[in-house]
């Protein structure tokens, strides 16, 4: 894994609880923004620096060798450069996060008596207009409450009133299967026809019923 690689892994482990966000806010960049900002800048600078110190001992070196010793020397100090770096990475790596505590502590951190300009207004707000408010926040909680308990209130006494019809209608369904049950054992044809047959009597029964109190002299 080379430096670039290091940088970007180190830059996606940064999660918001680890950053001083306020400070962030304040100042337009985090502490560690800086230092993965310094630390991407010696990398490449340190990349540039070897690249020319390697050209130049290689040029050196190979003065008077044949073209395979060269490229052979090449090879060997593109390594040895490769290494150098790593250790170099490494160490200021090791630095860079002394540094960054030392940012954290000594130069990015806003006192408590310091607020951005949008957070002033909060400060400055009279104490009495901040009761207000509350007590008007306060009101608009026991209102949203006082409405919960209704619409729980009316969704009991609906389930109450379901399940009361569900206990009628679960009877008429034993009605109805015990008369089923008696109409086959008499051997008396088909029940959902004459079932029909019953209920449309009984339909007729009670509007000739219903004639009759109509027509009665009160």
């Amino acid at each position: 894994m080379d430096g670039r690689t290091e940088v970007n892994v180190e830059a996606e482990s940064l999660s918001p609880s680890t950053l001083k966000l306020y400070e962030s806010q304040f100042f337009g960049f985090s502490p560690q923004t800086c230092m993965l900002r310094v630390y991407s800048a010696f990398q490449d600078c340190l990349q540039d620096v070897l690249l020319v110190v390697e050209k130049v001992c290689v040029r050196q070196l190979s003065k008077g060798e044949s073209d395979g010793a060269e490229e052979l020397l090449r090879c060997r100090a593109r390594e040895c450069s490769r290494e150098l770096q790593q250790v170099l990475l490494d160490r200021f790596k090791q630095l860079s996060e002394r540094m960054e505590s030392l940012l954290v502590t000594r130069c990015f951190t806003v006192p408590p008596n310091v607020l951005l300009p949008e957070d002033q207004i909060h400060r400055d707000q009279p104490q009495d207009l901040q009761v207000i408010r509350l007590e008007s926040s306060v009101a608009d909680l026991q209102r949203a409450y006082k409405a919960e308990v209704c619409a729980r209130q009316a969704l009991l006494d609906e389930v109450e009133e379901q399940k009361e019809v569900q206990k009628q209608l679960d009877g008429i369904l034993t009605w109805v299967r015990e008369l089923q049950a008696a109409w086959v054992k008499e051997g008396n044809g088909s029940f959902h026809e004459n079932f029909r047959l019953l209920m449309e009597s009984i339909k007729n029964l009670q509007e000739a019923v219903w004639e009759v109190c109509s027509k009665a002299p009160h």
